[in-house]
């Protein structure tokens, strides 16, 4: 993306996660450290501090910031955004309550849903109405627009979302309104629907415009923070955001429509997994990222995630679909399962063992930390079963606590069940991965795939301590565990391009539809898109572009998308069209509709730039000296002798290209421990990439 170094920032729920290239000497530095929830920009000062001290780099030489976060995510589960007003059309008041009236359990009598983010008493009705055609049927009246906008001003609101019906046909009112309040009030927060999410779906598009008037006034202050910092630090470099579809963009078009940001550091360890498999020429990979506090897979097949153009944040159940707020927004499609390093063990009311999916995060953190957590994780359990070296913690720079750990699972765990420590803490481990090997299983049996044909791609601090176990759980045989396997988001974060994803409704018959119209609506996406990537400087003007169409049997109530070709669309391309959207229903569904019609209901446009190129077999890690290749033994708890076992332990930084290593075994860096059992054989590659193969898996 640029010359120079390139930082990559990844605030997790329990770590952050460092990574600095120098695109010159092709050497990468990474760095973890313990995240602030306070005050995240708090942990990333103090951990660049220490660190560029440590390296030896001027700060002054950041060329480019790209950043992560779970800030977004975590301002709208805990409640936490600016109090939201809700300006829409009459009648729509309480659009936000009524929802598309489903029921997420059937079997719940006392359902609970999402409270809306904008209570009734900050959501006002205007005298408007506009056409499903966007012809203007009501018109709107600017007198009662100041009005009801100072009412609600008078109440505490900081930020308004304006959702008018059909807004995303013609959004003629929705911007006189910004243009009245902004000369009224400026500096408000403003959030339009149709700037937001200009898709048909009136429910879900007034939820994204709120979500996105909720949390942006946080993303502002938070990024303008952060960036006065970095620059106060000596970074002054532009800083890029990570949005939830995989690409990066300008911090200030991301303050504007925070509501992408969302799974933003979820997305990031979902690309890096694609980067890996890329490089050990594996075109079905399961991207698995499990961190302290969830777990994250990704089915990628050859190279390329698969985007979901809508998705559910701030469940009110967690793993429950339809309990929280449907989005309008394209993102990876990730499944996020409570199972982490810091995810607490516990005995139910039916006295049998449970893990998750609430996590000890990074305050206090498990037992063994030494913050003063007392409920056992399942770090502490990795740690009594003997995979976690206790002195070489982060490197060496956080100490772990045996005994604290051993009293945790004795205390809560061990005794209640009557049984030893030993056995408890591989009774946490066995049921963490499980939990995410079942919710995998399903996941890809969704997806009409078969798990055994894909590789593990092991990343985050504690994937690769378990990808082992579950690949076996899968029957899958191969399993890849990248070097700095521990900071491989902040990596993803490196090769993610810049990236916007545009999108217009407007509903045509294939055989009807307006071909200039259609035309000109997606000139105006291409060059709306070119607008907003141009300040990304090169990266962001040699554009890839795609195109896609969500479709429908007339009288459907669910679409699916499909490819579109580029260049001037006609009437010639409308029997192509339809077969391609016969040939997808197909695949989705073992059956078309012949002589159905079919039509169009949203068209899209992607546009991406050019991301870094990085070559990790030249790329060389810098973050710790290599030493010898086998560093002892360490006895480990093994399932299949039910014993604890002596097992080698090694040196990643010391594994050279090609060699061989049978389990089982431990392979240790700083940021993470590769945990291969009995049928297991590590091959290292040129890059210094672990893959393992089992046998009979």
């Amino acid at each position: 993306m640029t010359d120079g170094y390139i930082l990559g920032i990844d605030i997790g729920g329990t770590f952050t996660d460092m990574v600095l290239l120098d695109t010159h000497a092709r050497q990468l530095a990474v760095h973890k450290c313990l995240t602030t929830p306070g005050d995240p920009a708090e942990g990333v000062m103090r951990g660049l501090t220490e660190w560029f001290t440590h390296i030896q780099v001027p700060p002054r030489s950041v060329a480019t910031i790209i950043h992560a976060t779970t800030l977004i995510t975590n301002s709208l589960i805990e409640r936490k955004g600016a109090p939201t007003g809700l300006l829409t059309t009459e009648g729509c008041r309480d659009i936000l309550e009524i929802g598309r009236e489903n029921r997420y359990d059937l079997y719940e009598l006392a359902l609970e849903l999402p409270k809306p983010l904008a209570p009734r008493e900050w959501r006002r009705e205007w005298r408007e109405r506009m056409r499903a055609d966007g012809e203007v049927l009501t018109p709107l009246v600017p007198e009662q627009a100041v009005r009801e906008a100072a009412a609600l001003r008078q109440t505490g609101v900081e930020s308004l979302a304006i959702c008018f019906l059909h807004a995303h046909v013609n959004d003629a009112h929705e911007q006189a309104v910004r243009r009245l309040l902004e000369a009224q009030y400026p500096g408000l927060p403003l959030s339009l629907s149709s700037e937001v999410a200009r898709e048909i779906g009136e429910y879900e598009r007034t939820t994204t415009t709120v979500v996105n008037a909720y949390v942006q006034p946080l993303a502002q202050r938070y990024l303008g923070d952060l960036e006065r910092r970095l620059n106060g630090f000596g970074c002054c470099g532009p800083l890029y955001i990570m949005l939830s579809s995989g690409g990066v963009t300008a911090a200030d078009t991301a303050a504007q429509v925070p509501v992408r940001m969302i799974e933003s550091g979820p997305a990031a360890g979902a690309l890096a997994g694609s980067f890996f498999g890329g490089l050990g020429e594996q075109r079905q990979v399961i991207a698995f990222d499990m961190g302290g506090t969830t777990a994250k897979a990704c089915l990628i097949d050859d190279g390329q995630p698969e985007i979901a153009f809508s998705f559910e944040a701030a469940r009110v159940q967690r793993f429950k679909k339809g309990s929280g707020f449907p989005l309008q927004i394209p993102a990876i499609d990730l499944l996020e399962v409570g199972a982490g390093g810091g995810s607490i063990a516990r005995i139910d009311g039916m006295g049998l063992l449970k893990v998750g999916p609430d996590s000890a995060g990074a305050e206090p953190g498990p037992a063994c930390y030494g913050r003063g957590g007392t409920q056992p994780t399942v770090t502490d359990a990795d740690l009594v079963l003997g995979y976690l070296n206790p002195d070489y913690f982060l490197g060496g720079t956080m100490a772990l606590d045996v005994a604290a750990a051993e009293a945790a699972i004795r205390d809560h765990v061990a005794q209640p069940l009557g049984i030893d420590v030993q056995r408890g803490a591989w009774g946490i481990h066995d049921i963490i991965n499980e939990q995410m090997a079942s919710a995998m299983r399903v996941h890809i049996a969704e997806k009409g795939k078969d798990p055994r044909e894909y590789t593990i791609v092991a990343t985050g601090g504690a994937g690769p301590l378990h990808a082992y176990r579950i690949a076996e759980k899968l029957h899958i045989r191969r399993i890849l565990c990248p070097l700095a396997a521990g900071v491989a988001s902040t990596i993803g974060l490196l090769v993610a391009p810049p990236k916007v994803d545009l999108v217009h409704s407007r509903v045509w018959r294939v055989r009807e539809i307006d071909w200039a119209a259609l035309n000109q609506l997606y000139a105006d996406l291409e060059n709306r898109a070119r607008a907003i990537l141009k300040p990304m400087g090169e990266a962001g003007t040699q554009l890839t572009l795609s195109r896609f169409a969500d479709m429908r049997y007339v009288g459907q109530g669910h679409t699916i998308v499909v490819p579109l070709p580029l260049g001037e669309l006609n009437a010639a391309m409308q029997s192509d069209i339809e077969a391609q959207f016969e040939a997808v229903y197909q695949q989705l569904y073992g059956r078309s509709l012949p002589g159905v019609a079919i039509e169009g209901i949203t068209w899209r446009l992607t546009a991406l730039g050019q991301g870094t190129a990085l070559d990790m077999a030249q790329a060389q890690t810098t973050s710790e000296q290599a030493g010898a290749a086998q560093r002892g033994q360490r006895a480990i708890y093994l399932p299949e002798a039910q014993a604890y076992v002596d097992v080698p332990v090694y040196n990643r930084y010391a594994l050279q290209a090609g060699m061989q290593i049978d389990g089982p075994a431990i392979l240790e860096e700083r940021e993470s421990t590769v945990v291969m059992g009995q049928r297991g054989r590590g091959t290292v590659d040129q890059a210094g990439n672990l893959t393992v193969t089992l046998d009979n898996a």
